[in-house]
């Protein structure tokens, strides 16, 4: 049984942070789901890219392991004002995200969201979600967005879950990102009769599940990144459109703080 009281939640700090984290993103996108691509150092067991140094990484570390294996879950962060000096999103090489930039609300995109296989099914992902409301408040963060992926590229497939998003789920029109046509891949794959949502829910992944029930969005489309082995979406929160009930899930951390 994993000691949760071993654990501590916190920014990445040091070099030696960062590299545990892409230790980490190697373990789980790599050896875990098969992606591949420029991202990937198959010698040093890290996945990377140029955007890293720019973005702050929330880490949830067991402080009974040794550095370089320390991080046991990560999600990547970058807010707006980042990404102006950083001059673009990772999401941009994705989606059209043109209606979000005009919006003038306040932004920040997600990432590279991983948890180590020893460490699901518990505290982890629960206490990454807390600290991340911990920031968005911190930020006043307004819109969160960010690609979630199901695993393999095969539409046929993913059309059930695909189809449920896009009948359900789609982002309002004033601010919905679109697929860029490269990768486009249509999610009305299902007419909206012959949805079968248990079959959708059940292939759904548990982040994009989660972002849901939190009364997440998605855009238009989804992308097929051939190199990672995925079939991405665009989730996208607006904290000022959730019911009181998720918004209770942010508010209530600050509650009783200084």
């Amino acid at each position: 049984m994993i000691d949760t009281a071993s654990f501590e939640i916190r920014l990445a700090q040091s070099e030696a942070d960062l590299v545990a984290s892409q230790r980490l993103r190697y373990r789980v996108f790599v050896q875990e789901l098969g992606g591949g691509g420029e991202t990937v150092d198959h010698a040093a067991q890290i996945e990377q890219d140029a955007l890293d140094p720019l973005y702050d990484h929330l880490l949830l570390i067991n402080r009974n392991l040794p550095e370089g294996v320390h991080v046991v879950g990560a999600y990547r962060l970058l807010r707006s004002d980042q990404a102006r000096a950083a001059g673009r999103f990772y999401c941009d090489g994705e989606y059209d995200l043109d209606r979000l930039k005009r919006s003038g609300r306040k932004l920040l995109e997600l990432g590279r969201s991983c948890v180590h296989p020893d460490y699901r099914g518990g505290a982890a992902m629960l206490l990454l979600w807390n600290a991340l409301a911990d920031y968005v408040l911190a930020h006043e963060v307004e819109i969160l967005f960010g690609v979630a992926s199901f695993h393999g590229t095969d539409s046929g497939a993913l059309a059930q879950p695909l189809s449920w998003l896009h009948h359900h789920h789609l982002a309002p029109e004033n601010l919905r990102p679109r697929a860029l046509p490269e990768a486009f891949q249509p999610m009305d794959l299902v007419s909206a009769h012959d949805l079968d949502r248990r079959a959708a829910m059940a292939a759904m992944p548990n982040l994009i599940k989660a972002y849901l029930r939190l009364g997440g969005f998605v855009g238009e489309g989804a992308y097929i990144d051939k190199p990672f082995n995925t079939t991405d979406v665009l989730l996208l929160m607006d904290t000022k459109a959730m019911s009181d009930k998720h918004r209770a899930f942010y508010t209530r951390r600050f509650e009783g703080r200084a």
